[in-house]
């Protein structure tokens, strides 16, 4: 059963830790100490309810209806698009270097919700994919396996939240703004495109 448990995490985390738009705003949200706890649950949150949900069989639905996966798609190619050139505009506009104005919880929650439901690999991978992995385990024991997949998904956003907060000190000069900007701007757009192209 451990050992079920402890591959359920450690997949879990292999397939959360790639940076992604929604832990770029957790992160940029634990620098700037900016509602990092109501993020990081509403990730946590939101991912074992997907991680769950496929596990209970949700994926094999969503795998039979593409045009859902499509214009989930194209909606989360466009949001991430629009995410990237707001970044890229915040590196190089002067006002990006002095303090900006703290943004409310309705919104941070708003942004975090769209940056997790509106991302086609985010059903892919806690959905899809992990629910598969879960429905191959022997014995009945695909609940272990997704509970596995859940820790590695509070460890890490817990990490990355409050890690990235704890030394937001360090990191919020002008500068690590440009550059943290500039990355989470080439992340989204990135992203944006593998969409459009995938």
């Amino acid at each position: 059963m451990l050992s079920i448990w402890g591959t359920g995490l450690l997949t879990g985390l292999a397939l959360i830790i790639a940076i992604g738009a929604q832990n770029a705003f957790v992160l940029r949200q634990g620098i700037r100490r900016e509602h990092v706890g109501v993020v990081v649950a509403l990730c946590i949150v939101s991912d074992a309810l997907l991680i769950l949900g496929g596990t209970a069989g949700i994926g094999a639905l969503v795998s039979r209806f593409p045009v859902a996966l499509a214009l989930l798609r194209w909606g989360g190619a466009a949001y991430l698009t629009w995410w990237a050139v707001r970044s890229f505009r915040s590196a190089f506009k002067p006002a990006a270097l002095t303090a900006e104005a703290p943004r409310s919880r309705g919104s941070v929650v708003a942004t975090t919700l769209a940056l997790t439901y509106l991302n086609p690999h985010v059903y892919l991978d806690t959905v899809v994919l992990l629910g598969s992995l879960a429905n191959q385990q022997e014995n009945g024991t695909r609940w272990v396996f997704a509970a596995g997949a859940v820790v590695g998904s509070i460890l890490w956003f817990c990490a990355l939240g409050y890690g990235a907060r704890a030394l937001s000190g360090v990191l919020n000069s002008p500068r690590t703004w440009r550059v943290v900007d500039c990355v989470i701007g080439v992340v989204m757009l990135g992203l944006a495109i593998k969409l459009i192209l995938g």
